[in-house]
């Protein structure tokens, strides 16, 4: 069901990007990425991982990380006919092709001695978060033929899904291995209130942040002494 609701919700996001309301298929595209996040771990908590729901959940996130965010672009890109519709045309599939590929990586090399804290290439969902926080914060500026830095914004994430650069995986945060979630909630908490005091900037904060992270995260982890143990705990 949580699988069907993020498919649902990017399917949402690819009718009202065709008609022109990107904001809402911005928000339809964070709610996919919030029950992608979350169907993984119920599956765990009720012992229902199978083959069929790992295959289910990929098909899911092409239609919801691969497609909804490229028409999501394309229509905010798109005024009619010019010389730059091809360029537009290949950029936004140059985003389809790369996901498919990521899903499908993804499945056939699954390894179970594997260190699941970290992905292959930047996550889908993840990618897709670039998009849906560029719609929220500069969505006025990035429509028409005259901004085509919004397909930078797609061929950039779209690349790093295909590469082998390593991403952090947050799963701990919804499924902690100890008995203390207190580091999650906690983590939770002040997302939430980030969230609700500025949501565009939290939005930019962490969509940007995390496809930096492998640039970022050697420079910061001097910081990390500083870091509370619940937190330290919560990110292990």
């Amino acid at each position: 069901m949580f699988t069907l609701a993020n498919m649902g919700c990017g399917f949402g996001a690819i009718l009202v990007s065709i008609r022109g309301e990107h904001g809402l298929a911005a928000i339809l595209i964070g709610l996919s990425v919030l029950f992608d996040i979350v169907d993984g771990a119920v599956a765990r908590k009720v012992g229902a991982v199978t083959p069929f729901g790992l295959q289910f959940d990929s098909l899911a996130d092409l239609v919801s990380f691969g497609l909804a965010p490229s028409l999501v672009a394309f229509t905010l890109f798109s005024e009619g006919r010019d010389e730059w519709d091809l360029l537009g045309w290949v950029v936004c599939f140059l985003w389809v092709a790369c996901a498919a590929i990521r899903l499908a990586r993804f499945n056939v090399t699954i390894d179970p001695t594997a260190d699941k804290r970290y992905f292959t290439g930047l996550p889908s969902p993840g990618a897709a978060g670039v998009v849906l926080a560029s719609v929220f914060a500069f969505g006025d500026q990035m429509q028409g033929r005259d901004r085509l830095w919004v397909l930078l914004v797609m061929a950039v994430p779209a690349l790093l899904m295909v590469s082998n650069v390593r991403y952090r995986s947050f799963r701990s945060l919804v499924s902690p291995r100890s008995g203390k979630p207190y580091g999650p909630v906690a983590v939770a908490a002040v997302l939430v209130v980030a969230v609700a005091v500025a949501p565009v900037v939290t939005a930019i904060v962490l969509a940007y942040g995390y496809l930096s992270a492998p640039v970022l995260v050697p420079v910061l982890t001097p910081l990390a002494r500083f870091v509370p143990a619940s937190v330290k705990e919560a990110l292990s």
